[in-house]
């Protein structure tokens, strides 16, 4: 069975590099999944059950917050992963996403290769190098 990695960010840019980011991934049975907004980022995590999710804070229709809070707090799926992506990095923000029940929160921009790291991590892949 395939891992699955959902990224929710409504800008293009960003998902397109975590995408470029995780592509390799791929060769290690994982599936990459995005969505462009929260509404679509739920539908997704309720159908496909991804175990890894990168959710941006700051979306139209239902931002990444409400998300995780329904995600964790109200559906409480079980085995599930949710590094919050944010450009604020203060410290009010962090608690917000932990208060909410994200596992992780990493501002932007970000490293790919600790984007990578982290994936491989979760999601209990062993580390090869490139």
């Amino acid at each position: 069975m395939k891992n699955k990695i959902l990224i929710v960010d409504d800008e293009i840019s960003v998902r397109l590099l975590l995408e470029e980011a995780l592509e390799i991934l791929e060769n290690e049975a994982v599936e990459i999944l995005t969505a462009k907004n929260g509404t679509e980022a739920l539908e997704i995590i309720t159908s496909e059950n991804p175990k890894l999710v990168f959710l941006d804070v700051i979306m139209p229709k239902m931002s990444g917050l409400e998300v995780c809070n329904t995600v964790k707090n109200e559906l409480k799926i079980p085995d599930i992963y949710i590094i919050m992506l944010t450009a604020n990095g203060q410290e009010m923000d962090k608690r917000q996403g932990t208060d909410v029940g994200a596992d992780l929160y990493l501002t932007k921009p970000f490293r790919a290769k600790n984007v990578l790291n982290i994936c491989r991590d979760v999601l209990g892949l062993s580390v090869t190098h490139e």
